[in-house]
Order: structure tokens, then C-alpha cells, then sequence
């Protein structure tokens, strides 16, 4: 399939029908975020995905800022997602929670973001970065014993 496919919404935008996401295990050198996001970018994909949570945003922006500096694709090319963590789903910091995740991407705009699953939680729960992964590797542990 062609990453660079894309289909049109209700609104008029076109969405690219394959995106790249950029989730990587906390143990992966962060420089390797970058890289494999230009080559995915070099490759032809233009939807980039990506979330505060997997702690790689600065260097998938800088991946995204690389390509459009060499002129790779201009920014209106990318369609970025992005997704708001389970403690910024109130009304007030939803805005906070983006204008951070912009920051570190150095973009000025998101294309979409998503609930990245809707389980609020209070700010101070034990739902943190560490416990969300330790959660999702025991899950993966859970599933290779089951099978």
C-alpha cells in the first residue's frame, strides 16, 4: 500500500491512510526515534504518530523538523496525531497538555488529536508514565504465558 495514499474527510482535510507510530519500549536509545522517523518520512509516510506518554516527542519533532529543513516535505505535507494522556482529560487541560506537547515537538499544530484511551484518571493517581508501562509489559507477559 502507498503510505502516501490518502482519503478525504467530512471536513474537507485528507487524512493519509497509513500512519507511523512511534511508540518505542523506554529501554530504546532515544536517537533511534529520530532516525527511524526520517527514514519512515524518506520512505513516503506523511502520517506521523506519536504521544506525550512515549516520552519521544522532542526527537520525532526534530526527525519531522529535519525533513522539512532538507526539503524532504513541506509541513503541510506531515499529518500528525498526537493524543492526550489520561490525566489531561478535563475541559482545562486539554489546551495545557497540547500547548506542552507543541513545545517539545517545535511544531506549531497538530493535525488531530485523540483521547489516547478514555480512562480518566485524577492528577496524583498511580496512573503514571512507569506504571502505565510496567501495566503494558505485564499485560505482553500475561498474553505469551496465555499462548
Amino acid at each position: 500500500m502507498d503510505p502516501k495514499r490518502q482519503v478525504k474527510l467530512n471536513n474537507g482535510h485528507f487524512i493519509p491512510v497509513l500512519g507511523f507510530g512511534t511508540y518505542a519500549p523506554l529501554e530504546t536509545a532515544k536517537s533511534e526515534s529520530q532516525e527511524v522517523t526520517q527514514f519512515a518520512i524518506e520512505v513516503g509516510f506523511r502520517h506521523i504518530d506519536c504521544a506525550h506518554v512515549y516520552q519521544n516527542e522532542e526527537q520525532v519533532g526534530q526527525a519531522i523538523r529535519s525533513k522539512i529543513a532538507d526539503g524532504t516535505v513541506k509541513r503541510e505535507d506531515i499529518f500528525y496525531t498526537s493524543k492526550l494522556w489520561l490525566i489531561s482529560l478535563r475541559q482545562e487541560l486539554v489546551r495545557p497538555a497540547l500547548e506542552k506537547s507543541l513545545k517539545t515537538l517545535q511544531l506549531d499544530y497538530v493535525d488531530l488529536c485523540i483521547i489516547h484511551f478514555p480512562l480518566p484518571v485524577k492528577v496524583g493517581n498511580m496512573c503514571d508514565h512507569i506504571n502505565f508501562i510496567s501495566c503494558v509489559r505485564m499485560c505482553i507477559n500475561l498474553h505469551g504465558w496465555l499462548n
